[in-house]
């Protein structure tokens, strides 16, 4: 899958926007991807996932955070034949009161997914909700990283990170 491939489904899935957006740390942008956009078609959806099934193996555990990334995890599951869990940002305060949704055995190996990172406050407060409940997390997935120190974070949590598409790469031909 090349990077283009990615970058024309976000684009058919009309997920790339262009104006003035105010991002949920607080900053602003002039472009937006709307992850609710490319999630919830199914093209763009199935090639997503096809790209993060080529990165894992079957016997690699994934991690979606919630809630965006919840659709990516369930794709790839079923793309790459690998389970998953969900990585919620708080404590439910009913049933089961799980910061992770899904069966995860302690010292298990788990790829987290993540769909935009700006920041990678979300992904990182992910990583250690699964740490604390055991998991092993060694890589990241993310669909695009909008190179905003988010990369930084997630490797100083001491978690590679691999986006399938960098911000510059998809604004390149922007005129």
């Amino acid at each position: 899958m090349t990077n283009q491939e990615l970058i024309d489904a976000l684009r058919a899935a009309d997920a790339v926007q262009f104006g003035e957006f105010e991002l949920s740390h607080g900053g602003t942008s002039e472009y937006y991807v709307d992850k609710y956009l490319f999630e919830t078609d199914p093209d763009c959806l199935e090639v997503v996932a096809e790209a993060f099934a080529e990165r894992v193996d079957e016997d690699d555990k994934l991690a979606g955070v919630a809630l965006g990334a919840v659709p990516l995890a369930a794709a790839t599951s079923v793309a790459a034949g690998a389970p998953y869990v969900i990585a919620r940002k708080q404590r439910k305060e009913y049933g089961t009161a799980n910061l992770i949704e899904g069966r995860l055995e302690e010292g298990e190996e788990v790829v987290v997914l993540e769909d935009i990172v700006t920041t990678g406050t979300s992904l990182v407060d992910a990583i250690e909700a699964l740490r604390e409940a055991g998991a092993t997390v060694n890589r990241a997935l993310v669909v695009v990283d909008r190179e905003e120190g988010g990369r930084e974070n997630v490797e100083d949590a001491d978690v590679e990170m691999e986006a399938l598409v960098t911000a510059s790469e998809l604004l390149a031909d922007r005129e």
